[in-house]
């Protein structure tokens, strides 16, 4: 936390992206936010996928303000969820003191003080690439390094980022990260991130940005049609998930790479099926993301072992999961089929890497030809932290706590 001289305090934080391999879809309780079954994701590195939010309070404020990716959001700021993830920490909020131990706001004075809060994402927004779970959980985190806040049960502030988009919860912790469903008996207390393991080291991932446009179809509108419409939404949740789950969990702990990379694409095949089975039908994936999935497809009979694993949320985008000493093959094939412009791939060099011949005619096979444009962007990335204390970025003015953050200059 900093002090300016005119009594604005302020801290910057920033949260992760996370990508689930065992996926939820649908709203067992809307108010609280909970899933109709449990799911589990890989939280990512935050090298270059993140959000980075600035909150600050003065006495001086007269209102709360926010701006998000550098445009104040008056509408967003006062929905439920936004206000459920404030007024959620501010029930955990303890005293503040200066550096000589002076009291400067107790922990009743802080629900009478206004906030101004910045936030922007490294990545692109609903897009399907989890940039809401990176948001709110940036958010809660800052909420809770400036009210000094303290949990009263573990993973409580979990509960609360879940309020504001579900999959927050998970950015709440770094590695593999668990989201058990829940009960309503204690007001859903128990829906809650849970750490599945910290580290995998040799786990690697590519997001393909496919499209950095707004999804047609919001994550929260799709659910809600889903659950009202699709049998096989409701059979996956109550018979399959809960095995698969247990399965992918023990294949995380045995680092086996074959059984994850299995569940993960069978999981993403059935999210969209339910997708599909949604009346009327909802599209997140593409043509672009079908010629993904049947390049990784050969690519893994090529090989003859499993060695990536394609998944796609809420979008076209996809995210590749493999293993480190495969992630710059297969990122050169990926890139010469889908080919990027120069500097475009962030993270890795594939320009010494050759392709086998065997492969190549394999692959087009699928008739797949490459074509630029088709893949904006792609990152190479791997499992990372959750929330972090950011202390070379600030979104907010210190002297007057207004928006300072451009997106022009980022």
């Amino acid at each position: 936390m900093t002090t300016a001289t005119n009594s604005i305090y302020m801290v910057t934080m920033s949260a992760p992206t996370n990508i689930a391999v065992i996926k939820y879809w649908g709203k067992a309780d809307t108010h609280y936010n909970t899933p109709i079954n449990s799911s589990l994701s890989v939280t990512l590195d935050q090298t270059e996928l993140r959000a980075i939010t600035t909150i600050a309070v003065s006495k001086q404020f007269t209102k709360d303000r926010f701006w998000l990716n550098g445009v104040e959001e008056d509408e967003l700021l006062h929905s439920p969820r936004f206000r459920a993830c404030i007024e959620g920490v501010q029930k955990l909020a303890q005293d503040h003191y200066d550096a000589q131990g002076n009291l400067i706001y107790s922990k009743e004075d802080w629900k009478h003080l206004h906030l101004h809060i910045s936030s922007y994402n490294t990545f692109p927004t609903a897009a399907g690439l989890a940039s809401s779970a990176a948001g709110y959980a940036a958010l809660v985190a800052a909420l809770c390094q400036l009210y000094h806040a303290v949990e009263t049960f573990p993973g409580e502030f979990s509960t609360i980022a879940r309020q504001g988009s579900g999959s927050a919860c998970r950015s709440m912790y770094g590695g593999i990260v668990a989201w058990r469903q829940g009960t309503p008996k204690q007001e859903w207390r128990d829906s809650k991130a849970e750490p599945v393991l910290e580290d995998w080291p040799q786990l690697r991932a590519l997001l393909l940005v496919v499209s950095d446009s707004k999804k047609d179809t919001s994550s929260t509108t799709g659910m809600q049609t889903s659950v009202q419409t699709s049998m096989l939404l409701q059979y996956r949740a109550q018979h399959i998930v809960p095995a698969r789950l247990q399965a992918m969990e023990q294949a995380c702990h045995a680092r086996d790479f074959g059984t994850f990379a299995q569940l993960t694409m069978q999981d993403s095949n059935q999210f969209h099926a339910t997708c599909l089975d949604t009346y009327p039908p909802i599209f997140y994936m593409n043509d672009i993301s079908r010629q993904i999935v049947r390049i990784v497809t050969v690519y893994n009979s090529w090989a003859g072992e499993l060695r990536a694993a394609y998944t796609f949320d809420a979008g076209p985008n996809a995210v590749i999961y493999c293993l480190e000493q495969h992630q710059q093959h297969l990122a050169a094939l990926l890139c010469h089929y889908f080919p990027i412009p120069k500097g475009a791939l962030s993270g890795l060099d594939t320009s010494s890497m050759a392709l086998e011949e065997s492969l190549l005619q394999a692959c087009n096979e699928t008739g797949r030809i490459p074509r630029m444009g088709d893949v904006q962007t792609m990152y190479a990335t791997k499992p990372g932290p959750g929330p972090l204390v950011v202390t070379d970025v600030c979104n907010l003015d210190p002297e007057t706590g207004l928006n300072c953050y451009v997106p022009s200059l980022k």
